[in-house]
């Protein structure tokens, strides 16, 4: 199956997923009848139900014995029918009306998970994309939405795995601003590359993206003729990560080369103007990306595994295209 057979069944997939409806609810329901049933609901994972019951619920009965708990448990049916935004904002409503409630810590936890997978959309959970050069702002607010509930519950049950995805994002977080900086070197801007790269070492301590950091630093002082601050930088490069890539035999190897290759027009508008060929309307290097993984992977498949008639239709001529095969 070609690439865009491929991201077009994608599309329709996504379009009819967010054009369904949530389905409706028998307002002859008691109070306990709805709970029991978004209970049943959601334990058969039948999240958009649930969702639809539960709101019920708390639309009916807003003073009931399961308003709160519908409330909470509203936030981790969003959650599981994949819309972020609609769990984070059922988690800061629960917040506002119940902040003394015994299990808000829980709705922090939900409201920092739903960050957390965010930008984890269809391609990313299967195709092996490097979340550490994707748009940055959902980790962000989930490291703070962790720290949150560490920070205010230190002692609650989810404290720990919390602490353990903090990690993460902040390895993640670190990670993208070095390749933030390695865009700086490549586009010959070496002040912004070095201020990036000292924005790592000082803020992201204890990360593996600190080495990186300072190999940043020492290629971009070199590059502008600061042999002190290039000279500090690589002692403490050589000094705490000496088996570093930039690193051989002692000595350091630049990521960029001498020459710039860029042309006239690009040099003399410092890079506003390039004279690459645009990209096709609708599409963007991400999405680049993610077709040249899928042409690799295909082009990596044994032939003795490929479908004939797929060989036989890349190889026909424009006349079998134009008459639909009828002559071939």
């Amino acid at each position: 199956m070609q690439v865009k057979h491929l991201l077009l069944i994608a599309i329709i997939a996504l379009t009819a997923a967010c054009s369904s409806k949530e389905p409706a609810v028998d307002e002859n329901l008691s109070e306990a009848e709805l709970y029991q049933q978004a209970q049943t609901d959601l334990d058969n994972n039948s999240y958009t139900s649930a969702v639809s019951k539960l709101k019920a619920l708390e639309s009916r009965y807003p003073f009931g014995r399961y308003a709160e708990q519908a409330q909470l448990e509203l936030i981790y049916a969003y959650y599981k029918n994949a819309e972020p935004e609609a769990a984070r904002s059922a988690a800061d409503r629960f917040i506002r009306l119940h902040p003394q409630h015994a299990n808000v810590d829980y709705a922090y936890y939900l409201k920092g998970l739903a960050s957390f997978d965010q930008d984890r959309g269809l391609v990313a959970r299967f195709l092996p994309l490097d979340m550490t050069k994707r748009d940055p702002g959902a980790a962000r607010d989930s490291y703070n939405e962790f720290a949150q509930l560490v920070s205010r519950y230190p002692h609650s049950r989810y404290a720990p795995d919390a602490k353990q995805r903090m990690i993460y994002l902040r390895n993640l977080l670190a990670a993208y601003e070095v390749h933030v900086a390695h865009y700086y070197l490549m586009r010959k801007a070496y002040v912004a590359a070095a201020n990036r790269g000292r924005y790592v070492v000082e803020n992201f301590q204890e990360t593996p993206a600190v080495g990186d950091g300072l190999a940043v630093m020492v290629e971009a002082y070199q590059r502008l003729t600061l042999d002190d601050l290039a000279a500090t930088s690589l002692e403490t490069l050589k000094l705490n990560y000496p088996d570093h890539p930039s690193l051989k035999d002692g000595q350091f190897v630049p990521r960029e080369s001498d020459t710039d290759d860029r042309s006239w027009l690009a040099k003399a508008t410092l890079g506003l103007i390039e004279t690459d060929a645009p990209l096709p309307p609708g599409e963007t290097r991400a999405s680049q990306d993610v077709i040249r993984q899928y042409e690799d992977a295909e082009d990596q498949i044994p032939a003795e595994l490929k479908n004939p008639a797929e060989e036989d239709k890349q190889d026909r001529s424009w006349f079998s295209y134009l008459t639909f095969g009828l002559f071939d």
